[in-house]
């Protein structure tokens, strides 16, 4: 039986993973605010919904990718105000546990099941199809919702409770934050001790010391390019606030990712928060005294 999946919310992630979605077999019907981004993707494919409700209406199962707990209540008023009895909606945003939780109880007061299924990885990976997917709630919706997940995700997981994905993502934030701005620390170290970044990428990559941040970030920050991916500072430093506000409640110290953040609000402040979070790298080599002028940016970094 052919599935049809709605998709509300085609910013920096939702637009790199609708159209995994569509390759895997699923039609999708879409919804954003941003009309451009709608006519971009219903070009390749997908249906254009006319609103979330629209969209609901439509659809077998959604996916959310959203900006903000706002616009989550929004948007589950109106999935629920769409009628579908027993629909499942994966919520793929990164937000708080208990906002997460007042969307589930709109969509369940209303015959709905919700998903928390947020999901790690930046735009490129998301583009080729890498990211991980961290689904919680009921077990038994997650068994029909498995296929659909990995429509767009290579690594699905079941974690438990709703609220589990959530506080599994916050922990892979961390690890991708810090293993961003440590990538960045060793680049400027490098060229500084005179070392070609480009040939620091290749022969870190692939060995035990590289990452998934450096393999793909690292890469920008090899080319000095930070337009490529699209995931600006705006995301990160969102999240860091959920990520902190998390941690003091449970009165667990998280000081090497408090550190790590400091190079991004440096990268702020200097002015790169629309460029991808790679451009750290920007913000250590102005404090390294070793910046690289903007003519040697290199194009096609992938």
């Amino acid at each position: 039986m052919s599935i049809t999946v709605g998709q509300i919310g085609l910013g920096v992630l939702g637009s790199a993973m609708a159209p995994n979605i569509m390759k895997s077999g699923f039609s999708l019907i879409g919804y954003d605010v941003r009309s451009d981004a709608v006519a971009d993707l219903a070009g390749g494919g997908m249906v254009a919904g006319k609103d979330p409700r629209d969209v609901a209406a439509k659809s077998d199962m959604v996916i959310t990718c959203l900006p903000s707990a706002a616009s989550l209540m929004e948007v589950a008023g109106a999935i629920a105000g769409a009628g579908q009895e027993g629909q499942i909606v994966l919520e793929t945003s990164t937000l708080a546990v208990a906002d997460k939780e007042a969307g589930r109880d709109i969509i369940e007061a209303a015959g709905g099941r919700m998903l928390d299924c947020p999901v790690s990885g930046n735009r490129i990976l998301a583009v080729k199809k890498q990211l991980t997917a961290f689904a919680s709630g009921d077990e038994a919706a997650y068994g029909e919702a498995e296929a659909v997940i990995n429509g767009f995700a290579s690594r699905v997981f079941y974690v438990g409770e709703f609220g589990a994905g959530m506080k599994m993502k916050f922990c892979a934030n961390i690890l991708n934050l810090v293993h961003n701005s440590v990538a960045a620390e060793v680049m400027v170290l490098g060229m500084k001790s005179g070392l070609d970044p480009k040939m620091m990428h290749q022969v870190i990559s692939g060995s035990g010391s590289s990452s998934s941040m450096f393999e793909t970030r690292g890469a920008m920050m090899a080319h000095n390019n930070y337009v490529h991916e699209g995931m600006n500072f705006s995301i990160p430093l969102k999240d860091a606030r959920f990520i902190s506000e998390h941690a003091a409640g449970l009165y667990a110290p998280i000081p090497i990712y408090q550190a790590a953040l400091q190079p991004y609000y440096a990268a702020v402040a200097q002015g790169h928060m629309d460029e991808d979070a790679s451009a750290v790298c920007a913000a250590m080599e102005r404090a390294a005294n070793c910046e690289r002028p903007a003519n040697e940016k290199s194009e096609n970094v992938f």
